[in-house]
């Protein structure tokens, strides 16, 4: 079924069946809602008495020739096989064509062995999503979105196709709504994620950070640029604990920035870390971020902070939307 095109459409809309798992039912409603060519279907997920998945396609036989899929969230190991399952299972049900949304590749930290013994488990994932059989149309393509390190997509291999998609636009569309839009500088709090974006936003004043060790601590100072007097947006693929960020915070303000604020497409957030940047836990208007924006590729944070201050979410349901189309 293909969905027909409007007058001066250039080209057909594909009609997309997309599948997904318990804990993205959110962000698939509103990929839904923001998209005509988009219709949600769904599986029953299910365990047996010794805690193995137990799991059921539904209207199997009605995607037959159909454009498939499918939105996965491998927020811990313990999820994993049972989503892969499924990702394996839908591309042999006789469908025109299939893609995974990843949108968090959750081992893209890594992806080095620095010394013997050092396993690469984003080599491994990068490995087992390489296996996905192939549909009726050809190989399964892969959506993932700001992959912690570029090299990362030669992890893959030839039987799948990496579609590497970036949550960038979603904060240009943001700081063009802020009041001091033409008073912003982009901060990065080291040289790797200076090399991961900063061609994206090369038409903003750059600072750039870095640790220095200085005894036994590690510090972060600036490396290059001038926040006085600045709204200074943080910008990094993903946050953790926070501490690095907590740090460029401090040293940003300390040299003068009027407002620090930060976006991270992967808000993962472990043991409830988000605390520490709460609004209502900061020590006074100095240790603040004004805004702190995240996407939802990581939906167990996402339901956790909401949208309480300084936390923002910018959904990547519109952009998925548009991948899927590609």
């Amino acid at each position: 079924m293909e969905v027909v095109p409007a007058a001066g459409n250039k080209k057909a809309k594909k009609h997309i069946h997309l599948f997904y798992c318990s804990e993205c039912e959110e962000l698939a409603l509103k990929i839904a809602a923001g998209s005509d060519a988009i219709e949600l279907q769904s599986i029953n997920w299910r365990s047996f008495d010794d805690g193995f998945p137990n799991l059921f396609i539904n209207k199997a036989h009605d995607i037959r020739g159909q454009h498939v899929a499918f939105l996965a969230s491998f927020s811990s190991p313990a999820v994993i096989f049972e989503q892969i399952s499924v990702i394996f299972a839908l591309p042999k049900l006789f469908i025109a064509s299939f893609t995974l949304v990843l949108p968090f590749f959750p081992t893209g930290s890594f992806e080095r062995v620095e010394e013997e013994g050092d396993v690469a488990t984003a080599f491994t994932l990068a490995r087992i999503l390489s296996m996905i059989p192939k549909s009726r149309g050809g190989p399964t393509s892969v959506v993932i979105y700001d992959i912690h390190a570029l090299q990362e997509r030669f992890y893959f291999g030839d039987d799948v196709l990496p579609c590497f998609e970036t949550g960038i636009p979603l904060l240009l569309q943001r700081l063009r709504q802020l009041p001091d839009a033409d008073n912003i500088t982009i901060a990065f709090p080291d040289d790797g994620a200076w090399k991961r974006f900063h061609k994206l936003l090369q038409h903003f004043p750059m600072i750039v950070c870095n640790k220095v060790r200085e005894g036994d601590r590690r510090i972060v100072r600036i490396k290059e640029g001038n926040p006085e007097g600045r709204h200074v947006v943080i910008v990094d693929d993903l946050v953790q604990s926070g501490g690095t960020l907590r740090e460029c915070q401090k040293v940003l303000a300390s040299h003068g920035a009027a407002k620090v604020s930060a976006y991270v497409t992967h808000a993962v957030f472990p043991k409830q870390s988000y605390e520490r940047f709460m609004t209502s836990n900061s020590a006074g208007p100095g240790d603040q971020f004004a805004y702190f924006w995240i996407t939802d590729s990581c939906p167990h944070t996402v339901k956790a902070i909401g949208q309480r201050p300084p936390f923002e979410v910018l959904s990547l349901a519109g952009s998925i939307a548009d991948a899927l189309q590609i």
